[in-house]
């Protein structure tokens, strides 16, 4: 597997547009994604305003993907926040998840941030990378 990564710096890939690489996190988070609509916010926050998206290849195709979006802000809020990783079904067991979240992480400048649902298997990649749970994370949600 070949990395490759895009950010603000980088520009776009034509190849691999915000279309594409939603297309394949949405399918491949399965249960655990958000709609498309939500996914493509996040890629255009890395670069309107921060942050990478780190693609796992096999001859060009996307096998994995990382998006991690910057923060701006430092110390009592980590720098960065994981926003999605997502690893095709068929590289599923075989180290593409760790591979990836490594490489992603070597790429961020400061602490790292994440939410996961409890029964979500990712869960376990995010210990085995040294993540752990020291809050609780609470949410009050605005009615509308």
């Amino acid at each position: 597997m070949k990395f490759k990564t895009l950010n603000k710096n980088s520009g776009k890939d034509k190849l691999h547009s915000n279309d594409v690489i939603a297309d394949f996190l949405h399918e491949h988070l399965e249960e655990f994604g958000d709609p498309k609509e939500d996914i493509l916010k996040a890629l255009n926050y890395v670069f309107d305003r921060g942050g990478f998206i780190l693609l796992g290849l096999e001859n060009k195709e996307i096998v994995g993907a990382v998006v991690i979006n910057d923060t701006g802000m430092s110390g009592y809020i980590p720098e960065h926040i994981l926003v999605y990783i997502a690893v095709h079904h068929n590289q599923r067991g075989k180290g593409a998840g760790k591979k990836l979240m490594e490489g992603a992480l070597k790429l961020c400048t400061g602490d790292v941030a994440l939410h996961v649902e409890d029964n979500n298997p990712a869960k376990f990649l995010y210990e085995k990378v040294g993540f752990t749970n020291p809050y609780l994370e609470m949410r009050w949600k605005r009615k509308q």
